[in-house]
């Protein structure tokens, strides 16, 4: 029965996921209600988004919405943030990473209301002084914790003018990354307890494939709305289970 939880679970955290980030809002406190140990839910969350995250980028590149050339470089910086974000969970606290956690949501709501980005724009992903050190830095808070990071990074897509669903395949393939790496870390640290995993992550790619084909649809005027409904019930969730 707690297999066919998760796989549900698995389906709606990564529908919400791709359209709008804060898939963790759905799976962690779910997996925790569960009883897995914070650490080992949140590293089923990274073995599932890194395959989950690619295939919807990879449904996405095949029908030419995202350049290979402009989404490759992303790569490495959220690789690198994962792995570093990983590495330095292992190493903290279950609360100090909630309270990381709610700091960053609320300055990405406060941030929204003063950004003009619409997802309406059309400009390309190029690395600058703003798009490399917030990729990386979202990658190491996915490494680190985890929920929230596809909503910064549309927030930081829409706020680079970037339109919505090419800022969706490039939330996917910068979350690939950043979990992928952090995956290996905490694989690698033993924290990974599989048959639940596994039953999380063949939801997550059944939750990928709805989730973009959604936003296919979406309209950009749309986006933030969802985007800030979904970081106040991040704030939400994380406040209530950790700090009441």
């Amino acid at each position: 029965m707690e297999y066919i939880l998760l796989y549900m679970i698995g389906i709606c955290a990564t529908t919400l996921g791709t359209l709008a980030g804060g898939g963790g809002l759905i799976s962690l406190p779910a997996m925790l209600i569960l009883g897995l140990p914070i650490h080992s839910a949140i590293g089923a969350n990274k073995v599932s988004n890194t395959v989950s995250s690619f295939s919807s980028f990879y449904h996405l590149y095949r029908k030419k919405e995202i350049s290979l050339k402009e989404a490759i470089w992303i790569i490495p910086v959220s690789l690198g943030g994962g792995v570093t974000g990983g590495f330095i969970a292992s190493h903290i606290s279950g609360k100090n990473m909630y309270i990381i956690a709610i700091i960053l949501l609320i300055f990405a709501f406060i941030a929204s209301f003063k950004g003009k980005g619409n997802f309406a724009g059309t400009e390309p992903l190029k690395m600058n002084k703003v798009s490399v050190p917030g990729l990386f830095g979202i990658g190491l808070y996915d490494g680190l914790f985890g929920p929230g990071q596809g909503t910064l990074m549309l927030y930081l897509f829409g706020y680079l003018n970037i339109a919505y669903l090419r800022a969706v395949a490039l939330v996917r393939i910068a979350t690939f990354s950043s979990c992928f790496g952090a995956a290996i870390s905490y694989i690698s640290t033993g924290k990974v307890i599989w048959p639940m995993t596994i039953a999380l992550l063949l939801g997550s790619l059944s939750g990928a494939q709805i989730g973009v084909r959604i936003a296919e649809k979406l309209k950009p005027k749309y986006v933030k709305p969802i985007l800030r409904v979904v970081t106040i019930g991040l704030i939400f969730q994380i406040f209530v289970d950790k700090v009441i």
